[in-house]
């Protein structure tokens, strides 16, 4: 996912609203300067929950930059309420999520509230512009279901387990669904396996 360090192509968050999370200075500080060495002049800083769900119910956010708020987990929380709560057009906003620690409970957990990626601390610019650009270009559907909302969780499709037959298109029949949304799998787990959340360093 790397971009090409001698490409000429220029990208400019100028025009974004965008909400970053960080309940520390010294965070918060290293989000602004990336996303203001990005272009970025509309920033929503949030220094915690309640802040964030104020700028999200005031504002449209484009995008979301929001720590995992590691000791309580209250990151987690507040992206799973902008997808199911906030309402069009933000439940939709990219959200990119940052921690210091990135075991697997953490990046399930991170896949499952309905963030786009994970990325972990300490980081690059030119790794946070890697992701929002993935996450700009991404094809996942947008899913709704009683468990989850949020971006497809799968990223690859590998196929059935091995001594299982595939599913047939007429195994199963569809419901319509308004433009751009999907219904999810109870089944479906990401394929996190060298999954572009996994390589935030």
């Amino acid at each position: 996912m790397g971009l090409d360090p001698n490409s000429r192509a220029r990208f400019n968050l100028k025009d974004a609203s965008v909400l970053l999370l960080d309940e520390t200075q010294l965070g918060m500080t290293i989000l602004v300067q990336i996303v203001t060495g990005l272009g970025a002049k509309n920033l929503h800083r949030c220094g915690d929950i309640e802040s964030a769900r104020s700028a999200v119910e005031n504002n449209q956010i484009d995008l979301a930059i929001v720590d995992s708020l590691a000791a309580t987990g209250q990151g987690y929380d507040f992206v799973e309420w902008l997808r199911r709560d906030a309402g069009e057009p933000n439940c939709y906003t990219p959200v990119l999520m940052t921690t210091s620690h990135t075991p697997r409970s953490q990046i399930s957990r991170a896949r499952d509230c309905g963030a786009n990626i994970i990325i972990k601390k300490p980081f690059p610019p030119i790794t946070v512009l890697e992701r929002i650009i993935w996450s700009s270009k991404e094809g996942r559907k947008f899913l709704f279901s009683d468990t989850y909302v949020g971006p497809d969780r799968r990223f690859r499709n590998v196929g059935p387990p091995k001594g299982e037959k595939g599913r047939r298109r007429e195994d199963f029949t569809a419901t319509p669904l308004p433009q751009g949304q999907a219904t999810a799998d109870e089944d479906a787990s990401a394929d996190i396996e060298g999954g572009p959340e996994l390589s935030g360093d």
